[in-house]
């Protein structure tokens, strides 16, 4: 849950050799430039881990790289919500897309950040779509989850 200090970065069943500061100096910066101020929380852990959560919360029995949890009406004040990321998809994105898995982890994280913010690429007539590529663009990250969808439709 949500961290007093600011938005935290988590790690569970991932390996040891994952540079783990950079990733949570990243959500700082989400946290500055994107969601204004308000805390989120994210654990960046396994593909049966994801899949577990999507089944319980989306009823979908497969694994997924990136899923949001928006806070409940009762969390504390200026918290957003949790992230879960798949290290293990994030890790064959980046080797597909020929990137560094510490990149799609960031990918992953902006995208979910802006799930939390209230954007939804299957219903906002492309308004995720438009913020993800702006922000991407002035992070210095490569192609989002949404463009990469349209370019596969």
């Amino acid at each position: 849950m949500s961290s007093p200090e600011g938005s935290t970065v988590t790690f569970r069943g991932t390996p040891a050799g994952v540079r783990r500061s950079p990733l949570r100096d990243f959500a700082r910066v989400l946290e500055r430039g994107v969601t204004r101020g308000k805390r989120f929380d994210c654990v960046i852990t396994t593909d049966s881990e994801l899949r577990r959560l999507n089944r319980q919360f989306r009823r979908k029995n497969t694994a997924t790289d990136v899923l949001s949890f928006p806070a409940p009406p009762d969390a504390p004040k200026g918290y957003l919500g949790d992230l879960a990321i798949s290290f293990d998809r994030a890790r064959a994105q980046a080797r597909e897309f020929g990137h560094a898995t510490s990149v799609e982890i960031r990918v992953l994280m902006l995208h979910g950040v802006l799930h939390l913010t209230g954007l939804d690429h299957e219903t906002d007539s492309g308004k995720m779509a438009r913020a993800e590529a702006r922000l991407r663009r002035r992070l210095g990250l490569p192609g989002g989850l949404i463009e990469r969808a349209s370019e596969t439709s």
